[in-house]
């Protein structure tokens, strides 16, 4: 759903943090505790399914990997904006926080299903977090709004997978006419529209919520 205005100026110069995604010891035992403190049992118990799901799927295809993953948070999590879900107008959770809240905007459900995937052992390479541009029912008909999802890429050139809150299924590109890619991004570059190069692979310090969400998950057992 639609982003705050703050993102859209970021994403015009956006920059990723250098090196992957630091979770090849990752504390869930830690996370699971944290949401207990934070949070209450319900959360607690939602992180041990997380982590059970997870366990689940490190052996199967990438594309059921995908699926699960995409099912489990469009059930579990309640999309909601920003200002209410975290009383202020543009903020990017960690998959603690939005499993902890209940609920979150597409920037949360995009970041704790890109985390998931690399946990369940997907290369972070054929992963990126896409801004796109979304058609949606208006009260005056069909409207633009800014959108994120998670894309996945078979190869750099593939019709990519797209993960998306706004459905419960996941399927290619292609058949989402409704979407229209602006960037993409993970923890090792940034792509333009549906490039299959990066435009950089090293785009810079200009760097706010995408380095911070990685610092607080790190924080939180994500190591």
């Amino acid at each position: 759903m639609p982003l705050g205005v703050n993102t859209l100026r970021w994403l015009v110069t956006v920059s990723m943090l250098a090196g992957s995604l630091g979770v090849a010891k990752p504390d869930l035992d830690r996370m699971q505790s944290l949401a207990f403190s934070r949070y209450g049992q319900n959360a607690a118990d939602l992180v041990g399914q997380w982590r059970v799901m997870i366990d689940d799927i490190q052996g199967l295809p990438d594309e059921q990997k995908l699926i699960n993953v995409n099912y489990f948070f469009n059930s579990k999590i309640r999309w909601v904006g920003d200002p209410e879900a975290w009383g202020q107008q543009d903020y990017w959770a960690t998959p603690l926080e939005t499993m902890g809240n209940g609920e979150g905007d597409c920037e949360d459900f995009a970041i704790a299903k890109y985390i998931t995937l690399i946990l369940a052992g997907l290369d972070v390479n054929r992963l990126r977090i896409t801004y796109v541009k979304a058609l949606m029912d208006g009260r005056n008909g069909s409207v633009s709004a800014a959108h994120m999802v998670l894309a996945y890429y078979a190869s750099p050139s593939a019709d990519p997978m797209i993960l998306d809150n706004l459905i419960r299924s996941v399927g290619p590109a292609s058949s989402r006419k409704d979407l229209t890619p602006v960037y993409g991004f993970n923890s090792n570059g940034l792509w333009v529209g549906g490039a299959a190069a990066p435009a950089t692979s090293d785009p810079g310090a200009k760097l706010s919520r995408w380095r911070d969400v990685l610092q607080r998950a790190a924080a939180e057992g994500l190591r």
